[in-house]
């Protein structure tokens, strides 16, 4: 814990879910990232204490300081689960570059599941931040030539299971964007476990309908697959590490 990095990743950890949150809102709302925080029921500027939700929120029982509309409570749970990634990356990894690398990947992933849950969206600066990411990770470890295999069996994969499907059904099954987080899944996993994470991602989706947490659902209604290919991907980067 003397080392500055350790300290860095786990400040950051907060202020990095809650950009990631913002950055999901806005990618929908078609608004830049950069513009100052403000209420959505009133518009007024956010001040500064209360752009950090995992304090602010409890505190101010998420209602805004001004009008008391309310504050969504995803605001204070991504800057929970950037944390976590911050602790994840701490516990599970030796040195520097590991570290860095592993914190990073894990809130792209973060991030990803975000906008794909908020608007079906998989934008190309998290894909390409993952892989960018991933692949340092992979250097670090000594495993780059197993990351560029996987890389290229991800995107194989998912691209030809978006060519199959849209060709029997006539419709898009898979999003670009999809194939596009393969490249930077397969990147961190390597090509072994992407079965693994088709799997799990796969039975969480289907545990999501059948127990009805996704409402009614028919063979028309479109689920953020990327957001299950990254919760298991999260999964399964702590699980090999660990190890």
């Amino acid at each position: 814990m003397g080392d500055p990095l350790v300290w860095l990743v786990l400040l950051l950890g907060a202020p990095v879910g809650s950009f990631m949150a913002a950055f999901a809102d806005r990618l929908c709302l078609g608004r830049s990232i950069w513009l100052p925080s403000s209420c959505a029921s009133c518009g007024v500027r956010m001040r500064w204490r209360d752009l950090i939700p995992l304090f602010s929120y409890p505190v101010r029982r998420g209602r805004c300081h001004d009008c008391g509309g309310h504050i969504p409570a995803r605001l204070w749970l991504a800057e929970l689960l950037g944390l976590l990634a911050s602790l994840v990356a701490v516990a599970v990894t030796q040195a520097s570059v590991d570290l860095l690398a592993l914190a990073v990947v894990l809130w792209c992933l973060l991030g990803l599941a975000l906008c794909d849950l908020a608007c079906f969206r998989l934008p190309d600066a998290l894909t390409g931040l993952l892989f960018v990411s991933a692949v340092c990770l992979a250097f670090a470890e000594h495993r780059l030539p197993e990351a560029l295999a996987g890389a290229v069996t991800g995107a194989g994969v998912l691209w030809l299971l978006r060519f199959v499907y849209r060709r029997l059904r006539g419709r898009e099954g898979l999003g670009l964007g999809d194939v596009k987080l393969a490249v930077g899944l397969g990147a961190a996993l390597g090509p072994m476990a992407l079965p693994w994470l088709g799997l799990i991602a796969s039975a969480s989706a289907l545990l999501c309908v059948s127990t009805g947490a996704w409402g009614g659902v028919n063979r028309h209604t479109a689920l953020p697959f990327g957001l299950f290919l990254c919760l298991g991907a999260a999964a399964l980067l702590a699980v090999r590490l660990v190890r």
